[in-house]
């Protein structure tokens, strides 16, 4: 007898979630829609290893002195450093450089996986998750680019999510390195800031102006008083610079969002910002260039929309930079109705690939988070997965070997003829079988004792019918003479009884 002292907690880990059947069916036909748009605009799938060499993920780690940190890392037999990957950007630009004389240029390809991060979990915060990628690499011009966003508006409408719900918003790192540059954060030197004020602006919906204000200075409190929860130590600079960043990185909250400014009149004022530096005008005009090909396009500014607020937090973004934003209020697991904002982005990588060869190789992506648009698009009620009918099950009421023959030849004909169903393999009795056919949504019971078998008839039960009615009757006479929703069938006739009463099912529930 086991020592029930000794027995193993169950405990999942911090930062995982296992999935039920309904997620992982509402993800597959979600990756089903996206699937197709990414193979209109002529993107191959492609798919590369869960685990890379730490240093093909090279200075893009969160933290490169430290191998296992932002990443989950570990030394093979030759003590080289291996990381499960931290996105799907890095592998394809190895796979790329690895493979680059034999494949097509421009290298058009869309892959799906699971990526790692070795990071504090908190709510909605995962250190596993699901992307969905599609990468154009050998293209230099921002046509590509451009073509990105319009790819992404229209995962947005094939997905059920009708304009006015979403929007593209597209922004130039240029722009904001130019005005880096200028307050004095250029050179390598200078990386870790660069990138600790990227990633304080990408919190502007969270915390707003004033919050990223504190990022951007001396550092904020999560409570927002000092002392009230925990300290994030912030970019460090003065109060001039801080005031010039957030002149250009805050102003669509200011004002854009308020007063629905165009693309071309948000263009001009953050001309303002970068007046005078040749890298910032360069990504000016870029973005100029990408508003005008999706406007040309059809894709006007309710779908496209330029704005400085979107700089994407990882360092190996070169030029524009995207994000899927979706303005619907929407209820989150809790029933509170919120704003859902971002469910994917991306943008242009130009030094990814080149790190590898030692040349200009250009690319620009776009990355969807599959489990984020998941939720919000089951809480839009745009993922249905009711038309995935639950297994007939077949009873199992003798159990000889002649028996259970008789049992899994009828689990045969119904499969056969396309019926999900299954033999129950348990060892219960009858109301236990029933009740575990209750408790797996099963349409219909299939029972043959040995009564029926001696007349080669076996009984038929419509559980979704007879759960109904059962809630209507209550007297146990009436139970008893209306036997609801069983019917007794030759043995010959199952497939058909059984067809006919699903789609008597089916009927009931289209009403």
């Amino acid at each position: 007898m086991a020592d029930k002292s000794e027995k193993t907690k169950a405990r999942l880990p911090r930062g995982f979630a296992d999935r039920s059947a309904e997620d992982i069916r509402a993800v597959e036909k979600m990756m089903a829609t996206i699937r197709s748009v990414y193979e209109l605009y002529g993107f191959e799938p492609a798919d590369q290893p869960l685990i890379e060499y730490t240093d093909a993920l090279g200075k893009f780690l969160p933290d490169q002195d430290r191998p296992n940190e932002g990443v989950f890392s570990f030394q093979d037999d030759d003590e080289q450093w291996l990381s499960l990957r931290y996105d799907l950007t890095a592998p394809t630009a190895r796979y790329v450089a690895e493979n680059f004389e034999r494949l097509p240029k421009p290298y058009r390809s869309y892959r799906s996986g699971w990526v790692f991060r070795n990071e504090k979990p908190g709510p909605g915060r995962f250190r596993q998750f699901m992307q969905f990628d599609a990468d154009t690499i050998g293209t230099p011009g921002v046509a590509a680019d451009a073509e990105m966003a319009m790819m992404m508006a229209d995962v947005m409408e094939a997905l059920g999510i009708k304009r006015g719900d979403y929007v593209i918003r597209v922004n130039n790192r240029k722009v904001l390195d130019g005005v880096l540059e200028a307050i004095g954060l250029d050179g390598d030197e200078n990386a870790g800031r660069r990138l600790h004020v990227l990633r304080a602006i990408d919190k502007l919906d969270k915390f707003g102006p004033d919050g990223v204000a504190l990022l951007l200075g001396a550092g904020r409190w999560d409570g927002g008083k000092e002392g009230e929860g925990d300290f994030t130590k912030g970019a460090g600079l003065g109060a001039a610079h801080i005031e010039r960043v957030l002149s250009l990185a805050a102003y669509p909250d200011a004002l854009g969002g308020a007063l629905g400014l165009s693309n071309d009149e948000t263009l001009a004022s953050m001309a303002k910002a970068v007046e005078g530096n040749a890298r910032g005008v360069e990504g000016l005009e870029e973005l100029s260039v990408i508003a005008k090909l999706a406007h040309a396009s059809g894709y006007n500014d309710d779908r496209i929309r330029i704005d400085p607020s979107v700089v994407r937090g990882l360092e190996y973004y070169t030029g524009p930079v995207f994000e899927a934003e979706l303005l619907a209020e929407i209820p989150n697991d809790e029933g509170q109705i919120v704003r859902f904002g971002s469910v994917g982005g991306g943008g242009r990588y130009d030094g990814l690939v080149s790190r590898f060869r030692g040349e200009p190789v250009p690319a620009t992506g776009f990355s969807i988070g599959v489990s984020r648009l998941m939720t919000a698009l089951k809480n839009l009620g745009k993922l249905d997965t009711t038309d995935v009918i639950a297994p007939v099950v077949v009873l199992v009421m003798d159990k000889d070997t002649e028996s259970l023959g008789r049992y899994q030849k009828m689990v045969a004909e119904l499969r056969a003829a396309g019926i999900r169903s299954e033999m129950y393999l348990g060892g219960a009795g009858m109301k236990a079988q029933l009740k575990y056919a209750d408790r797996r949504g099963s349409p219909v019971a299939i029972i043959q004792g040995g009564d029926e078998r001696a007349k080669g008839e076996l009984q038929i039960k419509d559980l979704i019918e007879g759960a109904r009615m059962s809630a209507e009757i209550t007297d146990n006479a009436e139970w008893r003479a209306a036997r609801p929703a069983q019917v007794t069938v030759a043995e010959g006739e199952l497939v058909a009884e059984v067809k006919k009463i699903l789609a008597a099912q089916a009927e009931e529930r289209a009403k």
